[in-house]
């Protein structure tokens, strides 16, 4: 009996620690349970945390792209100058008012020779008013009106009035004295003009409208004013588009010879038709200046709009005129000196960068402007430049190899136009600078800016034909309001249109 008891014992504490035994391994599997929990809640937190820096480092990067665009000026970017905030304008001008109270007072400078109004030749005076002395200042004798060798000369200028020349054509109605039937005169076309006004009104309205930029509307009150002409806007518009025909044979001419000289600037700006953006470029050298309105700026229209590649192209860096051979380009400095100074206005090795590169700059320009003035050689020139140029391509390198945001980037893309930078030094005749352009340019941002643009694609025609003749006749030295009459009257009358570079007889 104690054998079978100490069995039982023995068999109820197996029992009891199967029961622990259970009871600890369903503790377990409920502890594993929260464990596998806690580690799917762990990994949901791992993910949101992930999730959230990526966001954060997004907006990190947004932030820090808002501040260096608010950062941007005409001063240290490519933006115009009527970009400028109030307050940079306002700081701008404060340091011009300074540095001029710096270098000379308002007004005449001590020993300034002064300008007057030149007098217009004998030829051109159309009444003369001759003054006598009646007596003789030194003794009171009695004088004759003789003219002497030095008259003391004064003129007058004054505007005639203003009364426009009608012609009348008048197709008669004749009554036959036979059979008393009517016939009236035939519209005889090599007589009686298509358009009801003259070549000379034409061009007026061209040029005030075209060159001048005033509206339709107040070109039409201002003819009424002045003239006593009356027209209506349609009438204006229909007498744009007579103007642009009779400018389209010069307008080509001007941009063959523009693309055949040795070297040519060239920038691009937005132009709008009808609330669409497109793209205006410039292309202008010594003797002529040529617009575009194209459909964009991409690199396959400019390619089609330059031709055959000839010359020196003076601009700045954009991707889209990278067609041009390297070795035949040169950088705008001004361009470059901008982003200099953006870059100068950073901390860190960037700033450092920035404001080593603009030292080498301000170098540059001075010995350029030395050269300008006469005051060294072309010879000098170069050999002033030889250093400059190795430690300046030196900073370069080394900015673009630090690895810093912006600064390398930009200076691995000025490394790019390496073969660019100096061909100003190399070769006569190139300006280290895009500001021809630019100026050129200039004109046409600011009737975008008054405009919006053009309406219609003949008002993108009429606008860069307009333009192109007005700047190249001016640097052909011609009256614009002229050289746009004769155009009209060669328009009108079927015949060969005069030539933006034929000098006058």
């Amino acid at each position: 009996m104690d054998a079978e008891h100490r069995i039982a014992d023995l068999e109820a504490q197996i029992a009891a620690k199967d029961a622990r035994i259970a009871e600890q391994d369903a503790r377990i599997a409920e502890q594993d349970a929260r464990i596998a929990e806690q580690d799917a809640r762990i990994a949901e937190q791992d993910a949101r945390i992930a999730e959230q820096d990526a966001r954060i480092a997004e907006l990190e990067k947004k932030l820090a792209a808002l501040v260096d665009e608010r950062g941007r000026n005409s001063s240290n970017s490519n933006l115009p100058p009527s970009s400028d905030s109030p307050a940079v304008r306002a700081e701008k001008n404060a340091r011009k008012r300074a540095a001029k109270q710096e270098k000379r007072k308002r007004g005449a400078q001590p020993g300034h020779r002064g300008h007057r109004r030149a007098l217009v030749p004998p030829e051109h005076v159309d009444d003369f008013v001759d003054l006598f002395p009646k007596h003789c200042e030194h003794c009171a004798t009695a004088l004759p009106e003789t003219e002497g060798p030095k008259p003391v000369r004064f003129q007058v200028i004054e505007l005639p009035a203003f009364e426009p020349h009608t012609t009348e054509y008048r197709r008669h109605c004749v009554t036959c004295p036979r059979c008393r039937g009517e016939t009236t005169a035939p519209h005889d076309p090599a007589r009686i003009p298509a358009s009801p006004f003259g070549p000379r009104l034409m061009s007026a309205i061209g040029l005030l409208t075209g060159v001048y930029h005033v509206s339709r509307r107040k070109t039409a009150q201002l003819l009424s004013d002045l003239m006593g002409v009356k027209l209506s806007l349609g009438a204006v518009s229909a007498v744009e588009a007579r103007v642009s025909e009779a400018v389209k044979a010069p307008t080509q001419e001007a941009l063959q010879r523009v693309l055949s000289d040795t070297v040519k600037h060239t920038d691009g700006t937005t132009w709008y038709q009808s609330g669409v953006a497109l793209t205006l470029w410039v292309l202008a050298s010594s003797v002529a200046t040529v617009f575009k309105v194209l459909a964009n700026g991409q690199m396959e229209t400019l390619k089609a709009l330059f031709g055959r590649r000839r010359g020196v192209l003076v601009s700045d860096r954009a991707t889209a005129l990278k067609f041009w051979d390297m070795e035949r380009r040169q950088i705008c400095w001004a361009h470059l000196m901008r982003k200099f100074i953006k870059h100068a206005e950073r901390d860190g090795p960037g700033g450092r960068f920035g404001r080593e590169l603009l030292d080498f700059t301000g170098l540059i320009f001075d010995y350029w402007h030395r050269y300008r003035e006469k005051s060294i050689t072309r010879g000098a020139l170069a050999q002033l430049m030889a250093p400059v140029r190795a430690q300046f391509e030196a900073t370069l390198e080394r900015a673009a190899a630090s690895g810093g945001d912006h600064v390398a980037g930009s200076c691995a893309d000025i490394l790019e136009h390496r073969a660019a930078l100096w061909t100003f030094v190399d070769q006569a005749h190139v300006e280290p600078t895009n500001n021809h352009a630019e100026r050129e340019l200039r004109a046409f941002v600011l009737w975008r800016k008054t405009c919006y643009g053009a309406q219609s694609e003949r008002g993108n025609r009429f606008a860069e034909r307009v333009m192109t003749v007005a700047h190249t006749a001016r640097k052909q030295n011609k009256n614009v309001l002229e050289f746009l009459t004769e155009c009209c009257v060669a328009h009108v009358d079927g015949g060969e249109p005069p030539s933006l570079f034929a000098r006058a007889a």
